[in-house]
Protein backbone atom coordinates (compact mmCIF):
# COMPACT_ATOMS: atom_id res chain seq x y z
CA UNK A 1 0.00 0.00 0.00
CA UNK A 2 1.57 3.28 -0.97
CA UNK A 3 0.63 6.44 0.28
CA UNK A 4 1.07 9.77 -0.14
CA UNK A 5 1.81 11.92 3.10
CA UNK A 6 0.33 15.68 2.98
CA UNK A 7 -3.45 15.64 2.84
CA UNK A 8 -3.56 11.84 2.94
CA UNK A 9 -1.93 10.64 6.20
CA UNK A 10 -1.61 13.61 7.89
CA UNK A 11 -4.07 17.04 7.96
CA UNK A 12 -2.25 19.63 5.26
CA UNK A 13 0.21 22.34 6.41
CA UNK A 14 1.67 23.67 3.56
CA UNK A 15 5.60 22.72 3.60
CA UNK A 16 5.28 20.97 7.00
CA UNK A 17 8.31 19.96 8.12
CA UNK A 18 7.90 20.85 12.15
CA UNK A 19 7.18 18.14 14.34
CA UNK A 20 4.45 20.07 16.38
CA UNK A 21 2.08 21.00 13.25
CA UNK A 22 2.05 17.35 12.83
CA UNK A 23 -1.46 16.06 13.13
CA UNK A 24 -2.78 12.62 11.51
CA UNK A 25 -6.25 12.66 9.30
CA UNK A 26 -9.40 11.21 11.00
CA UNK A 27 -9.33 7.74 10.67
CA UNK A 28 -5.55 7.31 9.67
CA UNK A 29 -4.68 5.13 12.25
CA UNK A 30 -7.63 2.76 12.14
CA UNK A 31 -7.05 2.43 8.34
CA UNK A 32 -3.30 1.72 8.73
CA UNK A 33 -3.80 -0.55 11.34
CA UNK A 34 -7.04 -2.59 9.14
CA UNK A 35 -4.54 -2.53 6.28
CA UNK A 36 -1.41 -3.87 8.22
CA UNK A 37 -3.55 -6.71 9.85
CA UNK A 38 -4.82 -7.56 6.45
CA UNK A 39 -0.73 -7.74 5.58
CA UNK A 40 -0.37 -5.29 3.66
CA UNK A 41 2.91 -3.55 3.55
CA UNK A 42 2.96 0.05 3.98
CA UNK A 43 5.29 2.90 2.04
CA UNK A 44 5.03 6.26 1.91
CA UNK A 45 5.86 8.20 -1.08
CA UNK A 46 5.80 12.21 -0.65
CA UNK A 47 6.77 15.01 -2.42
CA UNK A 48 8.94 17.30 -0.43
CA UNK A 49 9.88 20.43 -2.67
CA UNK A 50 10.25 22.97 0.08
CA UNK A 51 14.13 21.24 0.28
CA UNK A 52 14.65 22.44 -3.02
CA UNK A 53 12.98 26.04 -2.57
CA UNK A 54 15.09 26.39 0.55
CA UNK A 55 12.26 26.98 2.99
CA UNK A 56 13.83 23.86 5.01
CA UNK A 57 16.98 21.57 5.12
CA UNK A 58 16.38 17.55 3.85
CA UNK A 59 17.14 16.82 7.85
CA UNK A 60 14.05 18.59 8.95
CA UNK A 61 12.43 15.76 6.62
CA UNK A 62 13.90 13.04 8.16
CA UNK A 63 13.48 14.37 11.72
CA UNK A 64 9.79 14.98 11.05
CA UNK A 65 9.66 11.10 9.70
CA UNK A 66 11.19 9.61 12.33
CA UNK A 67 8.50 11.76 15.05
CA UNK A 68 5.57 10.18 12.34
CA UNK A 69 7.36 6.64 12.78
CA UNK A 70 7.81 6.98 16.61
CA UNK A 71 4.08 7.77 17.27
CA UNK A 72 3.02 5.22 15.01
CA UNK A 73 5.46 2.98 16.44
CA UNK A 74 3.25 4.26 20.02
CA UNK A 75 0.29 2.57 17.90
CA UNK A 76 1.50 -0.15 16.57
CA UNK A 77 1.72 0.44 13.73
CA UNK A 78 5.26 -0.11 11.27
CA UNK A 79 5.84 1.73 7.97
CA UNK A 80 7.53 -0.55 5.50
CA UNK A 81 9.46 2.55 3.81
CA UNK A 82 9.59 6.06 3.32
CA UNK A 83 10.55 7.60 0.29
CA UNK A 84 10.60 11.48 -0.78
CA UNK A 85 11.33 13.72 -3.19
CA UNK A 86 13.38 16.59 -2.19
CA UNK A 87 13.22 18.48 -5.76
CA UNK A 88 11.14 21.06 -6.98
CA UNK A 89 8.56 21.13 -10.59
CA UNK A 90 11.92 22.33 -12.56
CA UNK A 91 14.26 19.70 -11.75
CA UNK A 92 12.73 17.38 -13.73
CA UNK A 93 13.78 14.55 -11.30
CA UNK A 94 12.17 11.28 -12.22
CA UNK A 95 11.60 10.99 -8.77
CA UNK A 96 8.72 13.61 -8.28
CA UNK A 97 5.21 12.66 -8.46
CA UNK A 98 3.81 12.79 -11.20
CA UNK A 99 6.43 10.68 -11.91
CA UNK A 100 6.23 6.98 -10.76
CA UNK A 101 10.50 7.15 -10.05
CA UNK A 102 9.93 6.48 -5.85
CA UNK A 103 6.98 4.17 -6.27
CA UNK A 104 9.01 2.31 -9.14
CA UNK A 105 12.17 2.20 -6.27
CA UNK A 106 9.87 0.86 -3.03
CA UNK A 107 8.72 -1.60 -5.75
CA UNK A 108 11.99 -3.14 -6.48
CA UNK A 109 13.20 -2.73 -2.86
CA UNK A 110 10.11 -4.41 -1.42
CA UNK A 111 10.16 -7.08 -4.50
CA UNK A 112 6.65 -6.18 -5.00
CA UNK A 113 4.23 -7.04 -7.90
CA UNK A 114 2.67 -3.34 -8.54
CA UNK A 115 -0.66 -5.39 -9.93
CA UNK A 116 -1.02 -6.46 -6.46
CA UNK A 117 -0.41 -3.06 -4.96
CA UNK A 118 -2.21 0.69 -4.35
CA UNK A 119 -1.32 4.37 -4.62
CA UNK A 120 -3.61 6.57 -2.25
CA UNK A 121 -3.54 9.97 -2.33
CA UNK A 122 -5.34 13.38 -2.17
CA UNK A 123 -3.64 14.73 -5.67
CA UNK A 124 -4.05 13.80 -9.14
CA UNK A 125 -0.42 13.86 -9.49
CA UNK A 126 -0.63 10.56 -6.73
CA UNK A 127 -3.01 9.41 -9.23
CA UNK A 128 -1.01 9.79 -12.08
CA UNK A 129 2.22 8.43 -10.15
CA UNK A 130 0.57 5.00 -9.77
CA UNK A 131 -1.34 4.62 -12.22
CA UNK A 132 2.37 5.17 -14.49
CA UNK A 133 4.05 2.56 -12.34
CA UNK A 134 0.82 -0.12 -13.02
CA UNK A 135 -1.08 0.39 -9.40
CA UNK A 136 -4.48 0.48 -8.70
CA UNK A 137 -5.02 3.88 -7.01
CA UNK A 138 -7.55 5.76 -4.59
CA UNK A 139 -8.17 9.63 -4.55
CA UNK A 140 -9.20 10.71 -1.23
CA UNK A 141 -10.83 13.48 -0.39
CA UNK A 142 -9.43 14.94 2.80
CA UNK A 143 -6.51 17.94 1.49
CA UNK A 144 -6.57 18.70 -1.69
CA UNK A 145 -8.96 15.80 -3.02
CA UNK A 146 -11.88 17.45 -2.90
CA UNK A 147 -10.74 20.15 -5.09
CA UNK A 148 -8.79 18.06 -7.25
CA UNK A 149 -11.97 15.82 -7.87
CA UNK A 150 -13.89 18.93 -9.15
CA UNK A 151 -10.65 18.96 -11.75
CA UNK A 152 -12.11 15.55 -12.83
CA UNK A 153 -14.92 16.27 -13.29
CA UNK A 154 -14.31 19.97 -15.16
CA UNK A 155 -11.92 17.80 -17.78
CA UNK A 156 -13.77 15.34 -18.70
CA UNK A 157 -13.07 15.50 -22.26
CA UNK A 158 -9.53 16.46 -22.16
CA UNK A 159 -8.67 14.15 -19.00
CA UNK A 160 -5.28 12.17 -18.63
CA UNK A 161 -5.99 8.37 -18.99
CA UNK A 162 -3.38 8.32 -15.52
CA UNK A 163 -6.04 11.13 -13.67
CA UNK A 164 -8.68 8.40 -13.68
CA UNK A 165 -8.68 6.75 -10.05
CA UNK A 166 -9.67 3.09 -9.53
CA UNK A 167 -11.86 4.80 -6.04
CA UNK A 168 -12.98 7.57 -4.65
CA UNK A 169 -12.97 7.61 -0.60
CA UNK A 170 -13.98 9.90 1.48
CA UNK A 171 -10.80 9.17 3.45
CA UNK A 172 -8.12 6.37 3.94
CA UNK A 173 -10.18 4.36 6.05
CA UNK A 174 -12.98 3.95 3.93
CA UNK A 175 -10.75 3.31 1.31
CA UNK A 176 -9.07 0.76 3.47
CA UNK A 177 -12.38 -1.35 3.91
CA UNK A 178 -13.00 -1.31 0.71
CA UNK A 179 -9.66 -2.36 -0.68
CA UNK A 180 -10.15 -5.51 2.09
CA UNK A 181 -13.44 -6.08 1.50
CA UNK A 182 -12.48 -5.82 -2.31
CA UNK A 183 -15.77 -3.88 -2.62
CA UNK A 184 -13.91 -2.07 -6.20
CA UNK A 185 -14.45 -2.64 -9.66
CA UNK A 186 -11.12 -2.34 -11.93
CA UNK A 187 -11.00 -0.30 -14.28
Amino acid sequence: MFLDRDGTINKEVQYLHEPDKFKFEVNVLEAMHLLQDNKFKLIVVTNQAGVAKGLYPENDVEILHAFMNEWLAKEDIHLDGIYYCPHGDDDDCSCRKPKPGLILKALNDHALDPAQCWMIGDKLSDIEAGTAAGLKTVLVLTGYGRSEKRKLGMQKKERKNGQFPTLICKDLLVAAKKIVDHDYISR
